[in-house]
């Protein structure tokens, strides 16, 4: 019986590490009895050691990051800066609202008075004068109106027409004293023509003053004259020569030609300026009887005589 278990015949003999340094028989010192293939060697020594390839860290995020209720430190010197520009602008803001005040209490005060405030308007590239016939004139005074500032176009490009024929008459006869006088003409008949009689006719339609009306009588009645003597233009002044009139057209076209055709155009420009101004005259005196602005007239005439009396 105890034969029978004397020995185990699963016993492999002595047990043996296989991941000791010196387990096995007939191997070498430091050799293991398993060599694991082609992912194991115990050879280290022909691996190079792994270099150091880690990232450098990132710098420190501040504790308040993300704190969207954290406090910003504004200096003093900014705050003093935003409070200084504040009292500036509230101050110009006051000094706009005081001259806005100012400018509606004069526009007021105009427009009590009677006053009209007249924008320039004309020419519309660079305007110079006031003129709107179309929102001031009445009806049936604008077709007259226009006419009449047709005449002043008219005078305007008849005297610069006038200096044009001169200006020939000069360059072949030699004589600088007739440019002289057209240059003169022209530069004191426009606006003078505009200032005199234009002006105080435009004003008498727009606010139906009698008196304006007079005045406008007056002036007109002699820039009739003046165009009428510059269409004959007599030798009066340096032999006429001055003036693009008949006369002195007749003169020239035997001597100069292309100088007499520039004076007969002068001569037809004067006569149509003189038909044209005529006619304005005679209309307007219409409508001054017609309308009773000659009787208004004659009572202002006698209220001014009695206040210069008193």
């Amino acid at each position: 019986m105890a034969g029978r278990y004397d020995s185990n015949p699963f016993d492999e003999g002595d047990e043996v590490n296989p991941f000791s340094d010196g387990g096995g028989k007939g191997k070498a010192a430091g050799q293991s009895k398993f060599s694991g293939g082609s992912f194991y060697t115990s050879n280290t020594g022909s691996v190079p050691p792994a270099s150091n390839s880690r990232l450098s860290p990132l710098p420190p995020e501040p504790a308040d990051f993300y704190n969207p209720t954290a406090s910003v430190d504004i200096s003093l010197d900014s705050a003093s800066d935003l409070k200084k520009k504040e009292r500036e602008l509230q101050a110009k803001e006051s000094e706009l609202k005081r001259r806005e005040q100012e400018v509606r209490r004069k526009e007021e005060a105009v427009a009590r008075a009677g006053i009209v405030i007249e924008e320039k308007n004309w020419p519309p590239f660079f305007p110079i004068i006031h003129h709107d016939i179309a929102n001031e004139i009445p009806i049936h005074l604008q077709k007259l109106q226009y006419v009449a500032f047709t005449t002043l176009l008219g005078l305007a490009f008849a005297l610069l027409w006038n200096v044009i024929a001169v200006t020939t008459a000069w360059i072949k006869q030699g004589d600088a004293k007739i440019w002289f006088l057209a240059i003169i003409y022209f530069i004191s008949g426009v606006p003078g023509a505009y200032v005199l009689w234009y002006r105080p006719l435009y004003r008498a339609f727009r606010n139906e003053s009698a008196l304006k009306f007079g005045w406008f009588f007056l002036f007109y009645m002699l820039h009739i004259g003046f165009v009428i003597f510059a269409a004959v233009a007599p030798p009066v002044v340096f032999k006429g020569k001055s003036l693009a009139g008949i006369l002195p057209a007749v003169d020239l076209i035997g001597q100069h030609v292309l100088v007499g055709i520039f004076y007969f155009i002068g001569f037809g420009l004067f006569c149509v300026e003189a038909v044209l101004s005529v006619w304005v005259i005679q209309q307007v005196y219409m409508y001054f009887r017609g309308s009773g602005k000659a009787a208004e007239m004659k009572q202002q005439a006698a209220r001014g005589v009695m206040r210069a009396a008193m």
